[in-house]
C-alpha cells in the first residue's frame, strides 16, 4: 500500500496518550473520593480516546465511510483504501492519530445521502465531502474541520485568463460569479479587479457565460472547480486558489460524518485538531489539493 509513514513519533509519545493518562489518574482519584453511585466516565473523555482501544464498530479495526464512485483530487485510482487523494491520505492520518495504522483500517462503500440519513451507521466515520451545517447536525455528529472550502479561479484553457501566475495578472480581465456567494465575496476582495464583476443567478449561467465569452473567468468554490474542469467543461482548467480569508472557516467547512451521539465524535475531533495544530492537514492540502491537482495559490 504505497502510504507514507508519519513521523510523528511513538504512540505512546501521542499527547492522547498523555491525556488519557491523567484523566484516568483523574478518575481513580474521584473514584476513590466519591459516593458509589457516582455515573461512568463520559465515553468522549480524554480516556476514553486511548490510541487503538475505542468503542469502533469491529474491535480493533476502524471502519471508514465512502461513496463509489470516488472522484479526484479527493481520491485517486478505483480503490479509496490505496491512501492516494487528499480525503483518503486524511483518513489514514486520523486513523493513525487514533491508534489505528493502515491495516487496521476497513473501507465501506455508503451513498452520499445515506452517510448523512437518521439512523444507525455501518462505519466509524464517513468522508466525503459533507459540508458541515445545522440541518445535518440534527442527523449526524461532525468531527472539527479538516478542510476549509477555499474558492478557484476558473478559466478556458485558450483564454487570456488561462496564464494568470498571480492576481495581478486577473484585476484587468472581466470576472464573474454567483451573485451573494462567497466566491462573489472572494473575486471582490482577493482580486479586486478593475472592471465591476459580472454577477449570475447561479453558477450554470456563470459557466454558460464563460463558455460564450462573455468573462474570461469565473470564480468557483474549489469542490465545484474540480468537478466543472473535470466533467462539465473539456476546455477549461483552474488557474489558481485565492488566498484563504480569514472567515472562511465560518462559510464553509467539510467535517467527518460519525452517527448522532457517537461515542467516537470527541476523539475524532481532538485528532483532526491535532493533525491541524501540527500542519499535517495543511501538508496534505497542498500535496493533494494545491501540487497533484494543479490548483496552485495565487498571490
Amino acid at each position: 500500500m504505497p502510504l507514507r509513514p508519519r513521523t510523528r513519533g511513538p504512540l505512546t509519545a501521542s499527547p492522547f496518550v498523555r491525556l488519557g493518562a491523567v484523566a484516568a489518574s483523574a478518575v481513580l482519584l474521584a473514584t476513590a473520593c466519591s459516593p458509589q453511585d457516582s455515573g461512568p466516565v463520559a465515553e468522549g473523555d480524554a480516556a476514553a480516546c486511548e490510541p487503538g482501544a475505542l468503542p469502533t464498530l469491529t474491535d480493533g479495526t476502524l471502519t471508514v465511510g465512502t461513496d463509489s464512485p470516488a472522484y479526484p483530487p479527493w481520491f485517486v485510482g478505483d480503490d479509496p483504501a490505496n491512501g492516494e487523494g487528499f480525503e483518503s491520505a486524511v483518513a489514514y492520518a486520523v486513523a493513525e492519530e487514533l491508534g489505528y495504522p493502515a491495516e487496521q483500517v476497513e473501507w465501506t462503500v455508503v451513498t452520499f445521502n445515506n452517510a448523512i440519513a437518521p439512523g444507525p451507521k455501518d462505519y466509524d466515520f464517513d468522508v466525503n465531502q459533507f459540508s458541515i451545517t445545522e440541518e445535518r447536525r440534527a442527523a449526524v455528529d461532525f468531527s472539527s474541520p479538516y478542510y476549509d472550502v477555499r474558492q478557484a479561479v476558473v478559466a478556458l484553457s485558450d483564454g487570456d485568463a488561462a496564464g494568470a501566475e498571480s492576481l495581478d495578472d486577473l484585476r484587468e480581465l472581466v470576472i464573474g460569479a454567483q451573485v451573494g456567494t462567497t466566491s462573489y465575496d472572494a473575486l471582490v476582495a482577493s482580486i479586486d479587479p478593475e472592471q465591476e464583476p459580472l454577477v449570475f443567478n447561479n453558477n450554470d449561467d456563470a459557466k454558460q457565460a464563460l463558455e460564450n465569452g462573455q468573462v474570461d473567468a469565473v470564480v468557483l468554490d474549489l469542490p465545484t472547480a474540480f468537478y466543472v474542469t473535470s466533467a462539465e467543461l473539456e476546455d477549461a482548467e483552474i488557474v489558481g486558489q485565492l488566498p484563504q480569508a480569514d472567515s472562511a472557516s465560518e462559510d464553509e467547512s467539510f467535517g467527518l460524518v460519525l452517527d448522532l451521539d457517537s461515542p467516537l465524535t470527541d476523539c475524532v475531533t481532538r485528532a483532526v485538531d491535532a493533525l491541524r495544530e501540527d500542519g499535517t492537514l495543511a501538508e496534505l492540502e497542498q500535496e493533494w489539493l494545491a501540487d497533484a491537482a494543479d490548483a496552485p495559490e495565487l498571490s
